[in-house]
């Protein structure tokens, strides 16, 4: 018989030593969750620590299953889409709210840190957007520094370093996003969780339209989650307006914008279904269910962002939006025929431009006084504090500290606190990748299906900073994030390297062939 070589042996040995250091191990274990049930059940409520013992044995038992970068990449997407913002916390008492969404942040933020940590930059995707997320947070910062002073004497100064901390937090989800992106497949999963779950979104609004319950707000039925509030209500049109996942109808209207130009994407890339015709129609109905959702939210900013992106694909892409007019004009046309009242209070009653400027100007003094009452008092602010503003965070519009209009304009309101500093800020946030983006899109060299898919994330973030002057866009912060998220997307659009072409951004990794060649 062949002598057994070293190596061999000590793998054959090897199971025989560590079977001291896991059985060690396994009794740490078992002595630490007998001490943790004994605790909970002595001091805490038996059925939450039950429930959150069973859950966290199911992540233990299905560990590799769960906790990986993409099962991560979907359950934050869900986390962000489903459930609402400010509506719901996990039932653990800390002495603050535990949103889901903050919590799945954060806990990804630690990942991300403690992988950075273990593994160096080795696996670091670029993120593209760096810069611009650098300045507009130090354009903030700025704005508040000059005017230390004086908020300091307000007590408003602890409002303005929150604010920027919430700021720089969600626009973190960038960087998560992109790291977590990891190929082409992953990614067009990725797009049709986000066009079908605006669907599902979509006539999930319609029936909260018509039946008055918002199946989002049952969410503390089926998970283990309190609800924080629950009494939001807004009427218009001979009815209650949908906010389905959204904070507000308007935001809802424009997550609905931003997801579009995905669905528009899909209809030609998506390797499901195989028969074009049939994905146009797939991909036609998700549109056209996110419009129905768009119409209960009985939002005009909605239609706004969508004409001006319109004009966008006209002017960049006249073929595309030729055919794109071809194919929403029958949608439009079917919605309008089956929802009259819904269409004339959305879309028609933009063409009646005296109605429109007398309902923007009423109100003259209250509260909810309309957006256009709002613009000479604001210009006059403005002239006291040009170069930056108030300072951030130092209008407040709710509650018994209430010092300011609610001005329903995020780029009028950013212009009063920050100045004209944290307007260049939001420029170098919105604006200039936007303007990468286009230059992108048209480049030499670029794959049709890359270009196409970063074009659509251009035009989703035109929709979102053309409604930011018709809302107070940051804080409603799912449509904050879900812009994150098309960033993150379009900056791995960008970069992410193939074996035909290697990214904007990267060196050009050569064809298998070609390395053959070499290497002969």
């Amino acid at each position: 018989m062949a002598d057994v070589t070293t190596p061999q042996r000590e793998r054959a040995h090897r199971p025989a030593r560590d079977r001291g250091p896991r059985v060690l191990t396994t009794i740490a274990i078992a002595i630490v969750v007998t001490a943790v049930v004994v605790v909970a059940v002595l001091f805490l409520e038996p059925l939450i620590v039950g429930g959150v013992l069973l859950v966290v044995c199911g992540l233990y038992v299905f560990r590799r299953a769960v906790f990986n970068w993409t099962t991560m990449l979907f359950v934050l997407t869900a986390v962000i889409l489903f459930i609402p913002i400010r509506r719901y916390a996990l039932p653990i008492p800390v002495g603050f709210a535990l949103e889901p969404y903050r919590v799945t942040i954060a806990a990804l933020l630690v990942a991300l840190g403690v992988h950075l940590f273990v593994r160096g930059r080795k696996d670091w995707k670029p993120v593209v957007w760096g810069w611009p997320i650098a300045i507009f947070l130090w354009t903030a910062f700025a704005s508040l520094m000059v005017n230390a002073v004086a908020i300091t004497e307000t007590g408003l100064v602890t409002a303005g370093f929150a604010n920027i901390f919430q700021l720089a937090f969600l626009l973190s989800t960038i960087v998560i996003f992109r790291q977590m992106l990891s190929s082409e497949a992953i990614t067009t999963i990725l797009l049709n969780v986000i066009v079908f779950g605006g669907a599902f979104i979509g006539i999930s609004a319609f029936l909260e339209r018509v039946t008055h319950r918002n199946i989002f707000l049952m969410l503390n039925q089926f998970l283990p989650l309190e609800i924080l509030r629950d009494d939001a209500e807004s009427l218009r049109a001979g009815g209650a307006r949908a906010f389905g996942s959204a904070q507000h109808p308007i935001a809802l209207a424009v997550l609905f914008c931003m997801i579009i130009p995905l669905a528009i994407y899909l209809m030609k890339f998506s390797p499901w279904p195989k028969f074009q015709f049939t994905r146009i129609l797939v991909y036609s109905a998700a549109i056209g269910l996110m419009m129905i959702g768009l119409l209960s939210a009985v939002s005009r900013t909605g239609i706004v962002a969508l004409g001006v992106m319109f004009l966008f694909i006209l002017l960049v892409r006249p073929k595309l939006a030729g055919l794109l007019a071809v194919v929403g004009l029958p949608v439009v046309i079917v919605v309008g025929l089956i929802f009259p009242a819904l269409f004339e209070s959305t879309v028609l009653s933009l063409f009646d431009l005296q109605g429109l400027v007398a309902s923007q100007t009423t109100s003259v003094g209250l509260a909810g006084q309309g957006r256009l009452a709002d613009l000479p008092e604001a210009f006059a602010q403005f002239g006291q504090n040009p170069l930056a503003g108030t300072g951030l965070g130092s209008r407040i519009v709710v509650g018994p500290e209430a010092n300011s209009q609610i001005l329903d304009n995020q780029w009028l309101g950013s212009l009063l606190e920050t100045g004209i500093i944290g307007v260049l800020g939001l420029i170098a946030l919105l604006v200039w990748p936007i303007v990468v983006m286009v230059r992108f899109s048209f480049r030499r060299g670029v794959p049709e299906q890359r270009a196409m898919l970063v074009l659509a994330v251009t035009t989703s973030a035109i929709g979102y900073a053309t409604s930011m002057f018709f809302y107070d866009a940051f804080a409603f912060m799912q449509t904050l994030l879900l812009l994150s998220l098309l960033l993150a997307i379009g900056a791995w659009a960008m970069t992410f390297q193939s074996e035909s072409w290697g990214g904007v951004y990267g060196l050009a990794k050569p064809r298998a062939r070609e390395r053959a060649l070499v290497r002969s």
